[in-house]
């Protein structure tokens, strides 16, 4: 496999980054699949005919981007490429956003029912302690590994038609579009990192203790009034968030 590459030591092009684009190569090819184990610093130094520094930049750089993973007294191996998600600065269904990466969406419909909204809830809603609510829980897969489970509130009052509907199927967004006054038009995101839960573990399929993106959701009609409030909990291992930030060139 990697006998068959030269690196150039007469360009200007770093050592390290042509043997990384090497590898890179050989992973995206599928010469090296997914969970196996790449040749070690020392062989691929000989075979290069490199230092093992310049072999241990490359794939630093490797590991830190995701495409490979170290193991303690075992060696290094190909990763399973996270799931890039955009949905922080863009507001799509989410089987839309899976299909997009050319995978295969799936939602297992863990609840779907009313419920007394709990006080935190209510204050973002703005409205009483109690107050009748649609509780909607989902687990969401991309090629059937379960990847996020979300907990999403609505008010009864304003979103009760949603009960109507198959939301193991059907798009939330979509659904709440179909009347005007439940449109989602804005959205609050928040994110932070946290440990999985014994919860995260069982529907997620980590283990407990392992890194989750914990993203808080509230979504605005076209008046500014809170619509949803949604929980997601993202598996750290499956899933990297990417954001575009446009650049204001008049300022100084």
């Amino acid at each position: 496999m990697l006998g068959q590459y030269k690196l150039d030591k007469m360009v200007p092009i770093p050592l390290y980054y042509q043997l990384k684009t090497i590898l890179l190569d050989e992973i995206q090819s599928n010469a090296y699949p997914v969970n196996s184990l790449i040749p070690t610093e020392k062989e691929i130094s000989e075979i290069f005919g490199i230092s093992r520094t310049t072999v241990r930049q490359a794939i630093t750089e490797l590991v830190r981007e995701g495409w490979l993973y170290r193991e303690k007294s075992k060696g290094t191996f190909v990763a399973q490429r996270k799931i890039k998600q955009d949905f922080i600065c863009r507001l799509e269904p989410f089987n839309e956003q899976i299909e997009r990466t050319g995978r295969r969406p799936g939602t297992e419909l863990l609840a779907l029912e009313t419920m007394k909204m709990p006080e935190q809830v209510a204050e973002i809603f703005q409205l009483a302690p109690g107050t009748r609510a649609i509780y909607l829980y989902r687990k969401r897969s991309a090629d059937d590994e379960p990847i996020v489970t979300v907990e999403t509130y609505l008010p009864y009052d304003k979103c009760a038609f949603l009960l109507e509907h198959d939301m193991s199927k059907e798009s939330m967004y979509n659904v709440l579009a179909e009347h005007e006054d439940t449109r989602i038009c804005r959205v609050n995101r928040t994110l932070e990192a946290v440990a999985a839960n014994t919860q995260d573990s069982r529907l997620l399929n980590i283990r407990a203790g392992k890194p989750v993106h914990l993203f808080h959701t509230i979504g605005y009609n076209q008046y500014d009034t809170p619509i949803e409030f949604s929980i997601a909990r993202y598996r750290g291992d499956r899933n990297r968030f990417e954001v575009d930030l446009l650049i204001d060139t008049s300022l100084k």
